[in-house]
């Protein structure tokens, strides 16, 4: 029952947008399983909280896209937005969870490393660094990236990402 209203709720959005980027295929198969859809990548991964005493709290449970940190069936993850852009969604392969790309950090950029969110500082030591794999699902955008990024250039690595992002639009 659950795995029939899972494919109901995953393709409910795609009945009344024909034009939406998902009405190309569907996240999910007959088994309710999430398709191997994009390509596939082995990548660092590390984990990040908003509990986390960095940058003394400034940002508290919001990421670097404004948006509320997510922590469910949708997963914030943060990466190096010139490789992985604001939205893209992936999945860590063997796992249930579908992770969007919301947020970068310092440590990120320039790197192949994506840190994925996690509500607790348990969850950060429990997660320590682990190589994957991950399926892409969807790329995000570096039009978005660029637009966020140009009001933060004073940092230096928000410069890098940035630059790296302008090199591959022209």
């Amino acid at each position: 029952m659950r795995i029939i209203f899972l494919m109901i709720v995953a393709s409910a959005p795609c009945f009344f947008c024909g034009s939406c980027s998902f009405s190309e295929f569907s996240l999910f198969n007959q088994l309710g399983k999430i398709e191997a859809s994009g390509p596939a990548y082995t990548v660092r991964t590390t984990a990040y909280s908003h509990r986390e005493k960095e940058q003394r709290g400034k940002y508290g449970a919001l990421t670097a896209s404004g948006r509320r940190l997510r922590y469910g069936k949708i997963r914030s993850a943060g990466a190096d937005w010139s490789r992985y852009p604001l939205g893209t969604k992936f999945r860590i392969v063997g796992q249930p969870h579908i992770y969007v790309v919301e947020d970068y950090g310092r440590s990120l950029v320039g790197t192949n490393t994506i840190d994925l969110y996690k509500p607790t500082l348990r969850g950060i030591r429990n997660w320590g660094t682990r190589r994957v794999n991950i399926q892409i699902i969807e790329w995000g955008s570096l039009q978005r990236s660029e637009e966020i990024l140009k009001g933060r250039l004073h940092y230096a690595h928000v410069r890098k990402m940035y630059n790296a992002i302008n090199a591959k639009r022209n």
